[in-house]
């Protein structure tokens, strides 16, 4: 593993897998379990290359990296920090060749990358709309929490110019906007095929939906068994921690 510098307020953080590391900065925005949970169930094959918008600090290309056979993977993101914070951690793990980190707007994704040039889109996006509660439009974590700089129907719009006829879509959102998305997703040619619900607890409602569309599919959906994360507080399920660590 390469030796990074670390900037005021940063550390880092064992993956649990390939050995991969991730430089955070807990002032901006650490990664939660969306975005493990994502990586788990977003596919890429071998040979297909794969676009995360709104990267962060680049955890999820980081994940897929380890977790699946995806010959090449980039992410998008509109604050340099984090694409500097995403760009130091692939260095670290020594990923320059497999994982790019691109500085810009979601909203300009298809002048970034062109139309219908990758396999497979993911996505963390932020899952408040703009006008929830909103202090400070410039502060990191509002970014990645709040709509501020892109809406979810700009990202579902430019997921599908730049996915291939037949690429596959990847989301985690909350599900009480769940109408939404699947309405954006079809007005998008984004057909929804598979869709899980994430509970926090077996007796709680769902806190999370993975969701995956098909660019130019048919309309036909599986609904996938319930995800569950805790057995009883603190204890994973025996799913999670395959999801987690290398067990």
């Amino acid at each position: 593993m390469k030796t990074i510098n670390l900037k005021s307020g940063e550390r880092i953080d064992d993956l649990q897998r390939n050995g991969y590391r991730i430089i955070q900065n807990p002032e901006r925005f650490c990664f939660g379990m969306d975005a493990v949970l994502l990586s788990s169930f977003a596919k890429a094959k071998p040979g297909e290359k794969v676009l995360d918008l709104g990267t962060g600090n680049g955890i999820i290309p980081i994940l897929m990296e380890a977790k699946t056979k995806g010959e090449k993977f980039f992410g998008l993101e509109i604050q340099e920090e984090s694409a500097d914070l995403a760009r130091r951690s692939v260095a670290l793990n020594g990923l320059e060749e497999k994982i790019g980190i691109v500085t810009g707007d979601m909203k300009e994704a298809v002048n970034i990358f062109g139309a219908a040039s990758f396999h497979v889109i993911t996505m963390n996006p932020p899952y408040m709309t703009g006008n929830h509660g909103l202090v400070n439009q410039e502060d990191a974590k509002a970014i990645a929490r709040h709509e501020i700089t892109c809406s979810l129907e700009e990202m579902i719009s430019q997921a599908s110019k730049v996915l291939k006829s037949k690429g596959r879509f990847y989301m985690v959102h909350r599900p009480f906007r769940l109408a939404e998305i699947m309405s954006l997703m079809v007005k998008y040619h984004l057909e929804p095929k598979r869709m899980r619900l994430v509970y926090p607890y077996v007796d709680k409602e769902p806190n999370m939906v993975l969701i995956e569309g098909l660019k130019g599919g048919n309309s036909r959906i599986t609904v996938e068994p319930p995800l569950i994360v805790y057995e009883k507080p603190g204890v994973y399920t025996e799913e999670l921690k395959r999801m987690y660590y290398e067990v």
